[in-house]
């Protein structure tokens, strides 16, 4: 095996509205080699995220090598690192990756071992590639930004309002705070989505096109104790800042495109957290390894029967075509769970 070796890989020159053919291209481009705690997975199946979407949107910038996206892969060891330890080739798992990196569309891929699980044994690779991103989110802004316990005899009575339940990461999210033993509000506007999160779990359905406190009273809360925001958090700022119990948490996920009021939440004290489930390996933190812990625990959750997958939506094989209608998909924005695309051609 050489460094000159290539494979196939899905990726883009130029940054470009979907619908044009050049947004993404089918490419050869050179197969990796592990170094270091790297493995080299070879590709079963690969899911989509909002994240990709905005790192392909238009801008005047241009590559002068493919870039490849995609931060959800499931797929076999091929060969690791000098430094691994956690795996051995053979061995099946799933991650997301970092967004530092080239992502996983293409036949082979790195990833450092710190952040990659062992696929869950009851899953196929696109069942297994659905989870990762999301699952990480939902754990690491549950868990830790809003520092749920995960013994439900301490949440008792405790409500959590999660905006956006029936995306990626809020069908992860509602099913985590289910088992924490939580009382869940869910957001949803259409009846598909609304039965969606039921299905997940949630208590009560509100509709995040309205006023968030007055819903609440008609379901006999005057507040709640944490709110994850999955969805808009410029537009729904006013409605948490009002909704969220004093000495609450609020997390969220989605940048803003002005500046927020915090001042709203000064009174009552409130705590105001961001999750990215890329930061750790980012900034190749000393808990790295926490992503590969937490990606165990899924799959032990998903093969007990306590967590179920999130796919509504499978394409074949991996190729341009193929992403660019994921793409538009998930940009046309009334996405319900995660769409998952398997087998290079």
């Amino acid at each position: 095996m050489t460094s000159q070796e290539t494979m196939k890989a899905v990726g883009l020159f130029r940054y470009l509205p979907i619908d044009h053919p050049e947004s993404l291209i089918n490419v050869n481009i050179e197969k990796p080699l592990p170094t270091g705690k790297d493995l080299l997975i070879k590709v079963k199946a690969i899911s989509v995220n909002p994240v990709d979407t905005k790192v392909r949107a238009p801008k005047e910038k241009t590559e002068d090598a493919p870039r490849i996206l995609g931060w959800d892969v499931a797929g076999i060891v091929e060969q690791t690192g000098p430094d691994c330890t956690l795996f051995e080739p053979g061995n099946e798992v799933y991650y997301a990756g970092s967004i530092t990196r080239p992502g996983g569309n293409s036949e082979f891929h790195l990833v450092d071992e710190r952040i990659a699980g062992k696929k869950p044994k009851s899953l196929t690779f696109a069942d297994a590639a659905a989870l990762p991103l999301t699952a990480i989110t939902a754990w690491e802004a549950l868990y830790e930004r809003l520092g749920v316990s995960r013994n439900a005899d301490d949440n008792a009575g405790k409500t959590i309002l999660i905006i956006g339940a029936a995306g990626g990461v809020g069908s992860i999210a509602t099913q985590l705070a289910k088992i924490a033993g939580l009382t869940i509000i869910g957001t949803a506007s259409r009846p598909e989505s609304t039965q969606w999160v039921k299905e997940k779990g949630a208590d009560h359905i509100i509709n995040h096109y309205e006023a968030f406190l007055a819903q609440l009273n008609v379901i006999g809360l005057t507040n709640v104790d944490y709110i994850l925001c999955l969805n808009s958090t410029d537009q729904h700022w006013q409605n948490m800042a009002e909704a969220i119990a004093p000495q609450g948490k609020i997390c969220s996920i989605v940048e803003t495109d002005q500046a927020l009021n915090m001042n709203l939440l000064k009174n009552k004290s409130v705590t105001f957290a961001w999750e990215l489930m890329f930061t750790r390996a980012m900034f190749q933190t000393s808990d790295m390894i926490e992503q590969h812990n937490l990606l165990n625990e899924v799959a032990q959750l998903i093969d007990n029967g306590s967590l179920r997958g999130t796919v509504t939506q499978r394409l074949a094989p991996i190729n341009a075509a193929n992403l660019r209608k994921a793409h538009a998909m998930l940009e046309e924005g009334h996405t319900i769970g995660k769409i998952v695309l398997e087998h290079f051609e």
